[in-house]
């Protein structure tokens, strides 16, 4: 069975989100809980961006992680500084994590209105933060920034840049789609080509949701031979936020039947995800796949007769492997089978009384066409 990595950045990108902020508290218990829902790596923060996450690297060393090994990230050295001189990278290492993330630029706009230096001077920087970082850490990932309007623009200096990063000896070179607006026939072309470009190296996925594509991008990526994809709990981000984790991961393990997770570890997810939302003191989406509320949710009559038979007709997975449950809704629109399932829920025969039923069904939608809403009582 392929096995995928799972990169979850919902410390950092997740925590860009407008009307997000995480206490150290709340960082570290979802540290814990991705480590239980069998997260790979787990992005802390910026070190040396804020005193939090500088207050975060020191405390996530005396949690007990079983699986999750815990990235630091940062950016490529600054111009014109040598890598053993720049602050930022003594911070990365300074964090003491096992797993460095360094964000350098691969779209030759950026390079020249941006960063404002030469094209080769921006392949030094990377190959020189790179190489330093790699023989001071287990492991150097190199985040790609831009890489899909990059190559779509300027292809061949886009491949430059992450063979730059490749040769230095990073470990793993993730591509991303950082203003969120490839398409997905657009991805398939621009892996080959990294792939090409990169061969011994291996790859990873970053999309951002501006499109709405982040998952479907992220999919295709993995399709064509991305081993990790970057991600976030319940989508969390910058602008319109990241691809989602929440939704990547059943997909993979159940539909694709990629190993991302154990079958019991998959059964957390609905209550991690829950638990991020309210750390993040946000509602949670009801609609959300696979773990909202309304995920598994039956309304109409003849869906719910339907279900009742056999769930397989209107759900397209068991709720349970994702911590998740089946409902049954009562409004005007029910049918028999509505009120049945619900009298059986409560303990109540009303089996063997169907004239019962019959008009209690119609007292229902007649009180509702009256204005009354039983849905949420």
């Amino acid at each position: 069975m392929r096995q995928i990595e799972l990169y979850d950045t919902t410390l950092r990108d997740g925590a860009q989100s407008e009307d997000v902020s995480f206490t150290l508290d709340d960082k570290l218990r979802i540290t814990e809980a991705l480590d239980a829902l069998g997260i790979h790596y787990v992005e802390g923060g910026w070190p040396g961006s804020n005193p939090r996450d500088e207050e975060f690297f020191r405390a996530v060393r005396g949690l007990r992680l079983r699986h999750a090994r815990v990235a630091a990230f940062g950016a490529t050295r600054r111009a014109g500084v040598r890598a053993a001189d720049d602050r930022n990278l003594a911070a990365l290492l300074g964090a003491e994590t096992p797993i460095v993330t360094i964000v350098g630029k691969t779209w030759d706009l950026h390079v020249r209105d941006d960063l404002r230096i030469s094209l080769e001077e921006n392949l030094d920087v990377i190959r020189d933060s790179v190489a330093f970082l790699r023989t001071r850490v287990d492991g150097v990932i190199f985040d790609a920034e831009h890489f899909f309007d990059g190559y779509a623009r300027n292809p061949e200096y886009a491949l430059a840049a992450i063979a730059a990063a490749a040769e230095a000896g990073a470990t793993l070179v993730c591509l991303c789609d950082t203003r969120g607006g490839t398409l997905p026939a657009q991805i398939g072309p621009a892996v080959d080509a990294a792939q090409g470009a990169v061969p011994a190296t291996p790859l990873g996925i970053h999309c951002h949701n501006d499109a709405e594509l982040a998952v479907a991008n992220s999919l295709e990526a993995l399709e064509r031979g991305c081993v990790q994809v970057q991600g976030t709990m319940n989508g969390l981000g910058e602008r319109c936020g990241n691809a989602n984790l929440v939704s990547l991961i059943p997909t993979l393990q159940l539909k694709r039947g990629w190993a991302c997770v154990t079958p019991e570890q998959l059964t957390r997810l609905t209550e991690v995800s829950h638990l991020v939302y309210e750390l993040a003191n946000l509602e949670p989406n009801k609609r959300q796949a696979y773990v909202g509320q309304s995920a598994f949710a039956h309304k109409g009559g003849l869906h719910v007769a339907a279900v009742q038979k056999n769930p397989e007709t209107y759900e397209h997975i068991d709720p349970d492997l994702v911590g998740n449950s089946q409902r049954v809704l009562v409004s005007d629109l029910s049918g028999r089978s509505n009120l049945l399932y619900k009298a059986e829920r409560f303990g109540l025969d009303l089996e063997s009384n169907k004239p019962a039923v019959a008009a209690l069904l119609q007292e229902l939608k007649d009180l509702e066409a009256k204005g009354f809403a039983f849905e949420g009582a």
